[in-house]
């Protein structure tokens, strides 16, 4: 559990600090919008995917619980493109801003994997 609870603190703190970062890029109130509900959607399917990933690599099978994560975030990806255009959020935002967040937050994935 306490794998989990680290990787969840350094989650939110990456797309707290990306979703900032972000804001000086797309400035309108739709973007911001979009960047935080793309944040908060890349903050529970992260951590949802870690803890499958982590529940695999203790049955020895860490890469492909890995590589489930990674499944599970190109899907989200696919499926936040059409929702993000049916909330009417701005799709270049809302897109840029969750592949980012899932990106970066994949990267932290590995050494906390066996923690």
């Amino acid at each position: 559990m306490k794998g989990i609870g680290i990787y969840a603190a350094l989650c939110a703190g990456v797309v707290l600090i990306g979703s900032w970062a972000l804001g000086f890029v797309y400035t309108s109130a739709a973007d911001q919008r979009a960047i935080w509900l793309s944040a908060a959607v890349a903050f529970v399917i992260q951590v949802l995917a870690f803890s499958l990933a982590r529940l695999m690599a203790r049955a020895g099978q860490g890469i492909a619980g890995w590589g489930i994560g990674a499944v599970i975030s190109l899907i989200t990806l696919v499926i936040w493109g059409y929702a993000s255009r049916a909330l009417g959020l701005p799709s270049q935002a809302a897109m840029l801003s969750l592949a980012a967040f899932l990106f970066v937050t994949e990267l932290i994935e590995p050494p906390l994997l066996n923690a």
